[in-house]
């Protein structure tokens, strides 16, 4: 997979892509990464990128002519795609965009191409949104100073997916999440530590003890913690039995 990033502010992604799954990604030839610099393809000489806004009001607005000829440095010709099932995404990483989550990032690993458009500013003139890029994705209901953050977040998570990034072949496949549940707790040597002990169940080689209290607790994790995670899961009868009885609750509907 290709990944092309489009940012007025390169120096920010210096190390984060050369340490871990990344790193070992790129090493492998199972993802290549570009930095591009949007000021580089503004043609006046002073590189200016951003503008005040018409209509008035504060800040300052990203412009559209560097980021299309940006666009048109790494397509070349090629049609903008449209359609979600497309080998090829060009991203726009805005408040305003599709949240991001484990179901998008599914739905971009299989893409062969992404490009990421790191937002600044007070925003980005909307004709980008309109004309250039065919999703708007946003990593949170929050605020951030751009779009830097959120294209790491999209390039990491999407890179674990990818056949062969992790050393598990099946360990995204029960990452929280995943299932529509959060991850059961994880525990390691020593067997106590301060008089905290490892659940006895996880002690003692049983496998199909251990995978249903893993099971068991992922549910009971996910209730408590993210209710509304559990709400959209799909729950065989025999989970809600089981989280009824951790419960003590009568049975879900």
């Amino acid at each position: 997979m290709r990944f092309d990033i489009l940012t007025l502010f390169p120096g920010i992604f210096s190390g984060v892509f050369e340490e871990s799954i990344v790193q070992r990604a790129i090493e492998s030839q199972l993802i290549s990464i570009a930095i591009h610099n949007i000021r580089d393809y503004a043609t006046d000489k002073h590189h200016i990128t951003d503008d005040e806004p018409y209509g008035g009001g504060g800040g300052m607005v990203m412009k559209v002519e560097p980021i299309a000829r940006a666009l048109k440095a790494v397509l070349g010709d090629e049609p903008l795609p449209r359609g979600q099932d497309e080998a090829t995404r060009v991203i726009l990483l805005s408040p305003a965009g599709r949240l991001f989550d484990q179901s998008l990032a599914d739905e971009l690993a299989i893409c062969e191409h992404l490009v990421l458009i790191c937002g600044r500013y007070e925003g980005v003139d909307d004709r980008v949104s309109q004309h250039l890029v065919t999703d708007e994705v946003s990593i949170g209901d929050y605020v951030l100073s751009g779009g830097e953050i959120p294209a790491m977040v999209i390039v990491e998570a999407v890179t674990r997916l990818l056949p062969g990034a992790l050393h598990d072949p099946l360990g995204a496949a029960h990452d929280s999440y995943v299932t529509g549940l959060l991850e059961y707790p994880h525990f390691t040597r020593p067997a106590a530590f301060r008089g905290w002990a490892v659940p006895e169940v996880l002690l003692s080689g049983n496998h199909a003890e251990v995978e249903r209290w893993r099971r068991q607790q992922a549910l009971l994790r996910t209730y408590l913690r993210r209710p509304d995670l559990l709400a959209r899961a799909e729950l065989s009868e025999e989970d809600k039995e089981s989280l009824a009885k951790l419960l003590r609750l009568p049975k879900p509907s």
